[in-house]
C-alpha cells in the first residue's frame, strides 16, 4: 500500500464508523505515515487503543473499505499485535498523529520504539527499517537499556533482540 492510499482507507473508515475509534499504528504504515520513511507495505498493522466498537462490528467495516477501494480485505490487521509486549510504558507519550477524522484517530509509534519491536522481529526486511531508523534519530541509548531491562528479567529473545541493535550500530562505526 502506498500512502495515498493508506491515507484513503482510513478516510473510508471513517466515514463509516458510527463510534470512536482510536487506532495504534505499528510497522511499515507507521514508518510510512509517521515517520516519512519512503516504502511499499502490503497492509496497516493496527491495534484499537480505545474503541467503542468490538473486533466483531469493525471487521465488516474494514471489509466495506476493502472491497470500495479494491484493496485486500486484510489491508487493516493486528499482525504486530505480537510485539506489543516489548513496548516501554511510557510509549504513549512518542505517539505520532497520523489522521484525525470524526470518529477515527489514528496515533502511530515513535521511533524508538518501532525500533525496539523491529529488533524483537529481528527479521531481513527489518535491518533496513532499523537502520533508517537509527539514522533518523532514534534515541538508541533509551532503546538499549529498555532491551536490557528485558535481558534482565530473562525474556526469551531479548539477547537476540539487544545483538540485533548492537550489529546494526557497529556497522555504523566502522
Amino acid at each position: 500500500m502506498k500512502q495515498q492510499v493508506m491515507e484513503q482507507a482510513l478516510a473510508a473508515l471513517d466515514a463509516s464508523l458510527p463510534k470512536p475509534v482510536t487506532l495504534l499504528i505499528g510497522g511499515g504504515a507507521a514508518l510510512l505515515l509517521a515517520h516519512k520513511i519512503r516504502l511499499e507495505t502490503l497492509d496497516i498493522d493496527a491495534v484499537p487503543l480505545t474503541s467503542a466498537l468490538t473486533p466483531a462490528e469493525l471487521d465488516p467495516l474494514v471489509k466495506a473499505v476493502a472491497r470500495e477501494l479494491k484493496i485486500s480485505p486484510h489491508w487493516l490487521n493486528d499482525y504486530f499485535n505480537t510485539f506489543t509486549y516489548t513496548l516501554p510504558k511510557d510509549f504513549r507519550e512518542r505517539l505520532v498523529p497520523v489522521f484525525r477524522g470524526k470518529n477515527l484517530t489514528a496515533l502511530a509509534l515513535g521511533r524508538e520504539d518501532l525500533l525496539i519491536m523491529k529488533c524483537f522481529a529481528g527479521r531481513e526486511k527489518d535491518i533496513g527499517h532499523a537502520r533508517v531508523l537509527i539514522r533518523r534519530g532514534a534515541n538508541t541509548d533509551m532503546v538499549r537499556t529498555h532491551l536490557q531491562t528485558f535481558i534482565d528479567k530473562g525474556l526469551p529473545g531479548a539477547d537476540h533482540a539487544v545483538r540485533f541493535l548492537e550489529d546494526l550500530l557497529d556497522e555504523r562505526e566502522v
